[in-house]
């Protein structure tokens, strides 16, 4: 079973952000409060990891179903820069061996495409931070205009040229096994990231560490 196209999902699979999540929420939503002259509870970080994977506007539908759209796409963009800076820190969980193996990939003439339900900035900032970001091909993101999720990226990376079966989705959450589905591709499962018991029961491959990818280039 090998592949030539490698699509990365971010969160939980190349890096995790669960360290650094509560704060950045916190920071922003204290932010929020003072410049409002409110008072707005920050989700515990459990809360806030159980939403990570989902589309960014769904993940702060969930949190703050309470808040207009305007208040809600506020502390979604404060909390956007608050991350990034963190990364350009070098904050953050950054998996065993991503480089390495993204190497080995290479070598042995897979790609690397991104199928990520992240906003652009963060994720290139994370595989900035990992010296990977020029090896991505024809990089594609959700838009919020005619591409809405992850199934969404890999139907447009399909439409490019690539074939169905040469497409290997990587991803830890149901949401990427979602988006191999919508294409009727392979999913490679990382059990080492943040879905809870029982969310993932199907996949072409299990992930027990990211290094394993490697075997299927």
């Amino acid at each position: 079973m090998k592949y030539k196209y490698f699509a990365l999902d971010i969160d939980g699979t190349v890096f995790s952000s669960e360290e650094i999540i509560y704060p950045t929420y916190k920071e922003a939503i204290e932010n929020f409060c003072k410049a409002r002259g409110v008072t707005l509870a920050t989700p515990g970080r459990e809360r806030i990891m159980l939403e990570i994977g989902k589309p960014v506007k769904k993940i702060f539908e969930n949190l703050f179903p309470d808040l207009p759209d305007t208040d809600r796409d506020q502390i979604s963009d404060s909390i956007l820069g608050l991350l990034c800076a963190r990364i350009d820190r070098g904050e953050g969980e950054y998996y065993p061996e991503v480089r390495a193996t993204v190497d080995r990939i290479r070598a042995a003439g897979g790609e690397i495409l991104v199928a990520s339900n992240g906003r652009r900035p963060y994720i290139e900032a994370i595989l900035r931070q990992l010296g990977i970001l020029e090896y991505v091909v024809n990089p594609t993101y959700i838009d919020g205009k005619t591409i809405f999720t992850k199934g969404d990226i890999l139907k447009a990376y399909v439409a490019s040229g690539i074939g169905v079966k040469d497409i290997l989705m990587v991803g830890d959450r149901l949401s990427d096994l979602e988006a191999a589905q919508a294409i009727g591709g392979d999913f490679a499962w990382c059990a080492y990231g943040h879905a809870p018991p029982g969310e993932i029961t199907e996949y072409a491959v299990r992930l027990e560490k990211f290094s394993d990818l490697a075997a299927y280039a």
